[in-house]
């Protein structure tokens, strides 16, 4: 007869606790009851409520670890001011921003937000913040970027690539009252985006490369240094989270409009499920548990379309003998 000891090379370990961090299919004793490990099937897009506006090239926020307050800014095509704010069940259009743009980049929370740069039909540096209820210009970046990213909050964030040079590496890093120089992507790109903090950061994706690429790079509030790649090339993604538990989804990958999800866990990506909507461009906020995915980009036109991502939950489970 074959044993839990000849299948896994171990008894079943007696213990007075559970394990901290246990692996799937773990088993164990605890205070005389059989206890193991399940890890649940990841997770999957919903359909939430539209958007208001239709757009493309927005930027989005929303409170870290989830998807119920979140803002969509501006958008293009045509370059709008349009502001939004979701609740987790409907968008409502609040006020506007100063300078219609898209194409920007965007740190911070629902209430308490930067859009940095962007696009009013050439690259901008011009700065605006939210402090939930008005937007009020602010200090200018250093360099104009269009289609770059960023990480972090509004009184403490990076920005990252973007044009007028395609192959544009310049990052800069915002205090809350002005921006900083500091060290370059080690690969120049734009329509790239990320996750993480100003001091923590992670890059994925973007462009020159036609089909997009896979690169990404880790920024531990020096530098930066390049680690695994997405399995898909793409540029223009949706993403979120940290540099330890990301999300990237949906992008372009040539002239293919993709829906394709993989999530990071510190040290490579793992191709998880698809949105629904293939698309590039949108809005994203939340965290790689609880994420949401907005107006975009797909093929004939823009869309309203929202999904909203959650991962079932980790769980240990009592086993009944017989």
């Amino acid at each position: 007869m074959t044993t839990y000891k000849d299948i896994h090379g171990t008894k079943v370990e007696v213990r007075d606790d559970d394990p901290a961090n246990p692996v799937n299919g773990q088993v164990w004793y605890n205070s005389g009851t059989l206890k193991g490990f399940k890890l649940n099937p990841t997770g999957a897009w919903a359909t939430g409520n539209n958007t208001n506006t239709p757009a493309r090239a927005n930027r989005g926020h929303g409170t870290q670890g989830t998807q119920t307050a979140a803002l969509a800014t501006g958008g293009g095509n045509p370059v709008i001011a349009n502001v939004e704010s979701y609740d987790g069940t409907s968008w409502t259009e609040i006020a506007d921003l100063n300078v219609a743009k898209h194409l920007a980049i965007s740190i911070g929370t629902n209430t308490a937000t930067l859009v940095a740069g962007g696009n009013t039909g050439s690259a901008i540096k011009t700065n605006e913040s939210w402090n939930g209820s008005a937007w009020t210009e602010v200090a200018d970046m250093n360099a104009t970027k269009s289609t770059g990213t960023g990480t972090g909050g509004a009184t403490a964030g990076l920005a990252v690539g973007g044009t007028p040079s395609p192959t544009n590496a310049n990052c800069e890093i915002w205090n809350g009252s002005g921006w900083t120089e500091v060290n370059n992507l080690n690969s120049g790109r734009y329509g790239l985006n990320s996750a993480g903090t100003s001091t923590a950061g992670l890059v994925f994706a973007g462009s020159p490369e036609p089909a997009g690429v896979a690169l990404t790079e880790i920024w531990n509030g020096t530098a930066w240094t390049e680690v695994g790649d997405l399995n898909l090339a793409r540029m223009q993604p949706g993403g979120g989270g940290t540099t330890t538990a990301a999300l990237a989804f949906g992008g372009l990958n040539g002239s293919s409009y993709k829906n394709e999800t993989e999530a990071y866990n510190g040290t490579s990506w793992t191709e998880i499920n698809n949105l629904n909507t293939a698309r590039f461009a949108m809005g994203a906020a939340g965290s790689a548990t609880s994420g949401l995915a907005y107006q975009g980009s797909i093929p004939g036109g823009d869309t309203q379309a929202t999904e909203e991502w959650n991962e079932p939950a980790q769980t240990t489970v009592s086993f009944t003998v017989s």
